[in-house]
């Protein structure tokens, strides 16, 4: 096989069309294909649960389907046991965005406002793609400050990524393995950082992380505490995975498969970076936060914090007339436009159910560029100006862009 390929590179005469044909086709057959899947059928789609976890997850476009009636039943036994620490407290909430190595903006600003000695505990945090990553050390506060930090300023490349060859783009489900991005999480979230989380739900506070599943084409959200306080013998592995799939670039990181079950049935789902459906999120616009908080008796106005992992503003940026750099540059427009689309929805039910809506993003006159995936240097510049404007207080916007 690799005797043909050479002998073709060093052909110095014109190779004919059915031969590079021929060629290809040997190629792929000799490249392996991903393993066969079960995937729940269309008609179980709404009915699949995790195995064990009763309410583990729900899709992120719609209440949960059991949130009406216990909005409605919950009785003051029931809060008292369950939420006690958060009720008749002040509240105070955090979303994370998406945005890969500018999630080094994100670290930055939560190690700063450690500094800067306001930084509130957040009765519940979101975290999407690479928030997804720094959502679990923004939980559970300063403490994992350091680990954040090493997180977002030690690690490059290829570290995190392993080439899979040119091959990968005909035959396999990503151009890159993410094995060495497993790792990075194990290594971080263990078992004792799961069991603060768990004991965190305890009190009633929540963290939950956001997936796509890529076969309903839906933003699916996870209890992570939920999980965390669990009886199952592997939600260790099931928190990672998800932390993994929410940061899964489609076709660039493989996709990450979740086992379920339907009526005693075992099936599988297809996850990939929370960021295809959504760039940040805090609630689906049809629950009724406003009504929770008068269950829980929450004085004032809570505060919400969003980061956004991006600039907002436009880039100029003169495109090559190719494919490639075509879609690309199209797909980096939606991006944002998206994530604009994201901080008005956030910002229109915040205003409805009476939070106080605080934003962040990344300064429109910060104008270095990453030079590969994870540019560690890239990384450190925008860590330090996070942590440097969190540090001395920082201009939390009141208003998404624009209004």
């Amino acid at each position: 096989m690799i005797t043909m390929i050479q002998k073709l590179v060093v052909f110095r005469g014109p190779v004919p069309a059915l031969m590079l044909a021929g060629l290809m086709s040997l190629l792929l057959g000799c490249a392996g294909a991903p393993p066969q899947r079960n995937p729940v059928p269309v008609e179980l789609v709404d009915e699949a649960v995790v195995p064990g976890i009763d309410r583990a997850r729900y899709p992120g476009d719609s209440p949960p389907p059991w949130s009406e009636e216990w909005l409605e039943e919950a009785t003051e036994e029931e809060l008292a046991r369950r939420f006690g620490s958060i009720m008749h407290v002040e509240h105070h909430y955090l979303a994370i965005s998406g945005g890969g190595a500018n999630g080094a903006y994100g670290a930055g600003i939560l190690v700063g406002w450690t500094e800067a000695g306001d930084r509130p505990e957040f009765t519940v945090v979101t975290g999407i793609s690479t928030g997804a990553l720094t959502a679990p050390f923004a939980f559970l506060g300063p403490d994992y400050d350091d680990e954040l930090q090493e997180v977002y300023t030690t690690f490059e490349t290829a570290d995190l990524v392993e080439s899979r060859g040119f091959l990968a783009l005909f035959r396999r489900d990503a151009t890159v393995g993410s094995a060495p991005l497993r790792a990075m999480i194990a290594e971080f979230v263990d078992d004792e950082m799961i069991a603060r989380i768990a004991a965190e739900h305890a009190k009633g506070r929540l963290l939950v992380i956001g997936t796509t599943n890529l076969d309903t084409m839906r933003p699916i959200v996870w209890n992570i505490t939920l999980i965390a306080a669990s009886n199952v013998p592997d939600r260790g592995e099931l928190i990672r995975d998800i932390l993994l799939a929410s940061a899964s670039i489609p076709a660039g990181l493989p996709p990450v498969m979740f086992e379920v079950e339907v009526n005693g049935q075992r099936y599988d789902e297809m996850h990939v970076d929370g960021g295809t459906t959504s760039q940040v999120f805090f609630y689906p616009a049809g629950l009724d936060w406003g009504k929770l908080l008068t269950l829980f008796d929450v004085p004032g106005r809570p505060d919400l914090y969003v980061i956004r992992n991006a600039r907002i503003a436009p880039r100029y940026k003169t495109t090559d007339r190719r494919a490639t750099a075509i879609a690309m540059r199209a797909l980096t427009s939606l991006l944002r436009t998206q994530g604009i689309a994201d901080l008005y929805r956030i910002y229109t039910t915040a205003q409805r159910d009476g939070l106080e809506y605080h934003g962040a993003a990344i300064p429109d006159d910060f104008t270095l560029e990453a030079t590969e995936m994870f540019d560690v240097v890239y990384m450190r510049e925008l860590f330090n100006l996070g942590y440097e404007r969190a540090r001395v207080g920082y201009p939390w916007t009141e208003h998404p862009p624009g209004m």
